[in-house]
């Protein structure tokens, strides 16, 4: 049965959103989706992560809406079951772990469970959502919607799993920016979306430079630093995503380009074997204090 997943902001404005997923993305999204003075209700499997995200979006919502200058403070609810999370809901957006094997039964007990008019996201940051649509019934519902940082770091990348109702991506494309973040969409399917892709050849072309012994990692941090005006150069960026999550999103790319150098890869890899991820385990291409 298909639904219709055309709405304005003033549809839905008084429904529901559902989150699925309490991890640090997941609470970040969670508290975008309360701070037009809605609810969101959460959903994760461990209940000490659930209750820690609940507390983040009561503790830091105020704040973020007062610095934001528009808004007003909803709330976040933590849902016992998918179900209580769906009843409802006018969008349910995905958070989980990047495996496949988790994210396909789960979004067909999504299925089972959501209203015939709730708009299927998935936040997945490297597969496309066609890729975990299998027992989805009707595949014009669902879409990758891909956030990076909010309320930080605000873009979205928005892209089809080939069959997403066009009027679908068009609400999204018109009621996200209500929530202060903003969607691009990618206009076919693409791993790593629009901005992920061009990152990930940055982050190559940086290890590659390192690995073939032409500079230091403090030096290309320095000059990104200098000639582009950021705080943060691309190693001080992988030390603090995790050089294991890091290699994992190269090797995903690996499998779809064959071309791609391995000596990245293998760089990476050494940090890893020396128990070196970055800022978690307090060495990375850096030395962090530990607490």
């Amino acid at each position: 049965m298909t639904g219709s997943y055309t709405y304005t902001f003033e549809d839905i404005q008084n429904r529901p959103v559902a989150v699925i997923g309490a991890g640090t993305l997941g609470r970040r999204i969670a508290m975008m989706f309360a701070s037009r003075g809605g609810t969101v209700r959460i959903h994760a499997r461990r209940s000490e992560q659930l209750a820690a995200a609940t507390q983040y979006v009561t503790e830091t919502l105020p704040k973020m809406v007062a610095d934001r200058g528009f808004g007003e403070v909803g709330g976040a609810t933590a849902a016992g079951s998918l179900e209580e999370a769906l009843d409802g809901a006018w969008l349910v957006v995905e958070s989980v772990a990047e495996k496949l094997e988790i994210k396909i039964p789960l979004w067909g007990q999504i299925d089972q469970a959501a209203p015939p008019d709730t708009i299927f996201a998935t936040n997945s940051s490297s597969y496309p959502s066609r890729l975990m649509a299998e027992n989805v019934r009707d595949k014009t519902r669902l879409c990758n919607v891909h956030f990076y940082m909010p309320p930080e770091i605000n873009a979205v990348d928005l892209m089809s799993d080939g069959q997403t109702d066009r009027g679908l991506l068009d609400t999204l494309l018109t009621v996200l920016p209500e929530f202060g973040v903003h969607p691009f969409e990618a206009r076919r399917e693409s791993t790593g979306f629009i901005y992920n892709r061009i990152w990930a050849a940055i982050k190559r072309e940086s290890l590659a430079v390192v690995a073939e012994g032409v500079a230091r990692p403090e030096d290309v941090d320095g000059m990104f630093k200098l000639n582009w005006g950021v705080a943060t150069g691309p190693f001080q960026r992988m030390d603090l995503v995790g050089l294991d999550v890091v290699l994992d999103i190269e090797n995903h790319y690996a499998q779809e380009f064959p071309h791609l150098p391995e000596n990245v890869r293998e760089l990476l890899q050494s940090y890893i074997d020396a128990g070196k991820l970055g800022v978690k385990t307090g060495e990375g291409f850096y030395t962090y204090p530990q607490p």
